[in-house]
C-alpha cells in the first residue's frame, strides 16, 4: 500500500478497509483510489484474498487407548463480499480455526481404533471441513480444502505395528516355504517309486534274459556234443559262473575278502548246491 497526497494504492489479490474518523466506510477493490484525509478518512487496513494454509498438530487417544498425533492442514480464504466480517469479527483468525480442528478432532477419535482411524483418515478430514465451513462462513472465511496429512502414534506402537507386520509377513513365507518342502517331497518320493519300479522291470528283464541265454546254451550244447545231458551242462555252466565270479572279486580294488571254501571238491559242492537252490525255488513256485 503506498499513499501520497491522500491516493491510497491496493494491490491484486487484496482489499483495503477505509475508515470515516474511526468508522468503517467501505471496501476498496485492487488500484489507485483517493482518500481525502482532511475529511476523515483513512485506510484501516489491507485484507489479504489469497488462499492460506495452516497446519494444525492435535494429540489425542483412539478408542483402544493409543495415543496419536494428527496433523491436518486447512486451507482457508476471505471472502471478498464479506471483508468487513473478516477484517472486524476476528482478531486471530489461525488460533480460532485452531480451536475448531481441536474440538472435531477429538470428538472424531476417540470413537475409532488405531488401525480404523488410518482407513477413515478421508472422514476424519470431511468432519473437519464441515465444522469449519459451518463456524467460519459467519466470519466472512471460506474453507477451501481439509487434509489429514498426517497420523503418528507412539513410537513404541509404531515399533510394535511393524513388529507385528513382519511377524505376520514371516508366518506366510514359512508356510509358503513349508508348502514348497512339501511339494518336493511328494515329487521326490514319486521319482523314487518311479525309478524303483523301472529298476524292477530292468532286473526282471536280465533275469529272462539270462535264463534264455541258459536255455539256449543247454540246448545248443547238447546238440553239439552228443551224450551230454541237461545236468552236465548246467555243471559246466554253473562251475564257469563262479570262476568268473572269483575272478571278478579278485580283480576289484574296493572289494571285501570272502573265505569260502575252495578246491575240485568245493566246485562240485556249489554246483550242487545251486542246482538244488533252484530246484527248491522251482517247488515251491
Amino acid at each position: 500500500m503506498g499513499q501520497v497526497l491522500g491516493c491510497i494504492q491496493v494491490e491484486q489479490s487484496t482489499v483495503a478497509i477505509t475508515e470515516t474518523f474511526g468508522k468503517f466506510d467501505e471496501v476498496l477493490d485492487p488500484g489507485c483510489h483517493c482518500l481525502p484525509w482532511c475529511f476523515g478518512k483513512q485506510a484501516a487496513g489491507i485484507l489479504s484474498l489469497r488462499v492460506q494454509q495452516l497446519d494444525v498438530r492435535c494429540e489425542t487417544k483412539t478408542k483402544d487407548n493409543v495415543f496419536v498425533n494428527v496433523v491436518a492442514s486447512i486451507q482457508y480464504r476471505a471472502l471478498a463480499d464479506k471483508a468487513q466480517d473478516a477484517f472486524y469479527k476476528l482478531s486471530n483468525t489461525r488460533a480460532q480455526i485452531q480451536s475448531y480442528v481441536f474440538d472435531v478432532i477429538r470428538a472424531s477419535v476417540p470413537k475409532l481404533d488405531l488401525d480404523s482411524v488410518f482407513e477413515q483418515k478421508n472422514d476424519i478430514a470431511k468432519a473437519v471441513e464441515e465444522e469449519l465451513e459451518k463456524a467460519m462462513s459467519h466470519y466472512g472465511f471460506e474453507i477451501v480444502q481439509t487434509l489429514i496429512v498426517d497420523i503418528e502414534p507412539d513410537e513404541h506402537v509404531k515399533r510394535a505395528m511393524n513388529e507385528i507386520n513382519a511377524a505376520a509377513r514371516l508366518r506366510v513365507a514359512a508356510n509358503e516355504k513349508a508348502e514348497a518342502e512339501k511339494i518336493l517331497q511328494i515329487k521326490r518320493a514319486e521319482g523314487d517309486a518311479e525309478s524303483k519300479y523301472l529298476a524292477g522291470l530292468g532286473i526282471a528283464r536280465q533275469r529272462q534274459a539270462i535264463v534264455d541265454g541258459l536255455r539256449d546254451s543247454v540246448l545248443a550244447f547238447s546238440v553239439n556234443v552228443p551224450g551230454t545231458t541237461s545236468k552236465d551242462v548246467m555243471d559246466m555252466v554253473l562251475v564257469t559262473q563262479y570262476f568268473d565270479t572269483m575272478k571278478e572279486i579278485g580283480a576289484s580294488s574296493k572289494s571285501n575278502s570272502v573265505f569260502i571254501p575252495h578246491g575240485p571238491g568245493a566246485v562240485r559242492d556249489i554246483a550242487s548246491q545251486i542246482r538244488d537252490g533252484l530246484l527248491q525255488g522251482r517247488t515251491i513256485e
